[in-house]
């Protein structure tokens, strides 16, 4: 006969102070990764917006280095503090001469108060696309009192004017939205293609007929100014001629007056 196996206990002896050690562990592991991964680095060149889980605005951060924020009860959000260089899509205007043009221009722009730039405009797209609709309507606005010839024939100076002009206008309309424009920026200045040949050959006819009144004005000052050197050398000539009588007569009578008395004086 096989002899009976005795059963074999496999039940485990558990301290449960050391379960309880265990699982004060673990909860503080939990509670420090769960707080190291709400610390956040803030760099030199940038805002962070703290906001409740509604959207309010709690606290903005504006030095560089670590911050935290509550985790499911709070969100972070990071904004440039640089100037930004926002180049918009070119757009098609009427001058004062209803003549179509393309402009093509950049804006320098700045968040120079970020609470209120995330309470009205929320995110860099959002205010690049309100710059962008303050850009257009000032741009269309200053260029639609000019003439298309007036436009192009711009020196440096004039453009510059323009360019301060256009900067100053835009900034009041975004100054409520925490954004500082510093300049706005005319690169160029185009025709649209298919008005290009038939502008410029109206442009060539204008300034054909321009440079035909000019010549035609020379021509009548010359006109004049032949007239009137001509009456002038005239009259110069004709009071030379007297003069030169004059002088001739007054000579004949001085020698007329010497030769008697020569002749009339004693022997």
């Amino acid at each position: 006969m096989t002899p009976e196996r005795e059963p074999i206990d496999l039940k485990i002896q558990v301290n449960p102070g050391e379960v309880k050690r265990l699982l004060a562990w673990i909860v503080a592991i939990a509670v420090i990764a769960g707080a190291l991964s709400q610390v956040i680095f803030v760099r030199e060149d940038e805002y962070l917006v703290i906001r409740s889980w509604t959207g309010v605005v709690q606290r903005v951060v504006t030095e560089a280095g670590p911050t935290f924020k509550i985790p499911l009860l709070q969100s972070a959000q990071t904004l440039p503090k640089h100037r930004v260089v926002h180049d918009s899509n070119p757009a098609e205007l009427l001058t004062a001469d209803q003549k179509p043009i393309i402009v093509d221009h950049y804006t320098v722009w700045q968040i120079t108060d970020p609470r209120l730039f995330v309470q009205n405009t929320q995110t860099v797209a959002r205010a690049e696309q309100r710059i962008d609709a303050a850009v257009y309507s000032t741009v269309r606005g200053v260029l639609g009192r000019l003439k298309f010839g007036e436009i192009i024939s711009e020196g440096e100076s004039a453009r510059g004017n323009l360019n301060q002009e256009v900067t100053r206008l835009v900034n009041e309309q975004l100054a409520s939205y925490g954004i500082t424009v510093h300049d706005v920026r005319l690169k160029r200045t185009d025709l649209p293609p298919q008005n290009l040949e038939s502008v410029f050959n109206r442009m060539k006819s204008e300034r054909s007929k321009i440079a035909q009144d000019y010549l035609s004005q020379g021509d009548e000052q010359a006109a004049i100014i032949r007239a009137r050197t001509d009456k002038e050398a005239t009259l110069i000539v004709s009071e030379a001629a007297r003069k030169a009588a004059e002088i001739e007569a007054e000579g004949e009578a001085e020698a007329a007056r010497i030769f008697n008395e020569a002749y009339g004086a004693d022997p």
